[in-house]
């Protein structure tokens, strides 16, 4: 379970580095209006993220029903984070440039959890 949150963590690292490379290179080299870059970028990092989740932090085999299932994680991390984002500006008064640096500690557990259930089920 340590070395799948590792991995996880890891693999986090690198989906977000291609989201942006994707962003940039979309927004910059292609010319394209950011909203465009922006949901292009989504969906290939949220194939690539799929692909590395299934083969290295939990060593599954990927298939398409897997495949149209994994926005599902996606999904429960935006809902998630943006509930402890909420609680932490509003009710405690954290500063709201600070508080999703403070939410990855609730949601990238969850969002392990859910994604392991996901790329793990039959």
């Amino acid at each position: 379970m340590v070395r799948e949150f590792n991995a996880f963590f890891i693999v986090g690292v690198v989906n977000t580095s291609v989201y942006y490379a994707l962003y940039l290179g979309g927004l910059h080299v292609l010319h394209m209006q950011y909203v465009i870059a922006h949901f292009t970028a989504v969906a290939i990092s949220m194939a690539v993220s799929f692909l590395l989740n299934s083969y290295i932090t939990f060593g599954v085999k990927p298939t398409w029903k897997k495949f149209f299932l994994f926005p599902i994680t996606q999904f429960v991390n935006i809902v998630v984070t943006f509930l402890v984002i909420f609680v932490l500006v509003e009710w405690l008064r954290m500063n709201s440039s600070i508080a999703p640096l403070a939410a990855l500690v609730v949601t990238v557990p969850i969002t392990f959890v859910v994604t392991g259930r996901v790329l793990k089920a039959a």
